[in-house]
């Protein structure tokens, strides 16, 4: 069984290098990206169509394996004013039924304001409202991603004598 962890706390969990997987867990879909083995840069895999926990589940396990991931990030949704509402705790509740399927560490980390940050960088693309709904929980997972990415070079960093 894996760990749920807040990343930092996670970091520890983590070998030195190799791939993460980031999730943004929708009530319909899931946006899945994925980084480098070095850790520096996220892309956008696919958007997962929710069915049942088992087959998504499933899904995710099978993207972190043929692409030998060493861990997950998963976004949480924390509100503004720091606390916990619904989505928070349904992402909390899949996070860990999830980690008894997997032994790669799960870190959890605060996804405030990362979709309406994606919505708005692809209007700006001036991307078409058809497209964007597409691609918007992929971009969102990216950037939660990104954002995991950021802050673990940061602690790494600072690690260094």
């Amino acid at each position: 069984m894996g760990v749920t962890l807040p990343l930092v706390e996670a970091a520890a969990h983590l070998p030195a290098r190799g791939g993460l997987i980031g999730l943004d867990l929708g009530t319909k879909t899931i946006g899945v990206a994925v980084s480098d083995p070095d850790r520096r840069l996220a892309t956008g895999v696919e958007t997962v169509a929710r069915k049942t926990f088992t087959l998504d589940a499933k899904r995710l396990l099978v993207l972190a394996a043929e692409r030998g991931s060493v861990g997950f990030v998963l976004g949480l949704p924390i509100n503004m004013d720091g606390s916990e509402g619904p989505r928070a705790q349904s992402t909390r509740a899949f996070a860990r039924n999830f980690c008894k399927l997997t032994e790669l560490p799960i870190a959890l980390w605060d996804e405030r304001l990362s979709t309406a940050a994606v919505e708005r960088g692809l209007i700006e693309a001036d991307m078409r409202r058809d497209r964007r709904a597409e691609v918007i929980d992929q971009h969102a997972a990216m950037f939660i991603l990104q954002g995991a990415l950021d802050r673990l070079t940061v602690l790494a960093r600072n690690e260094q004598p």
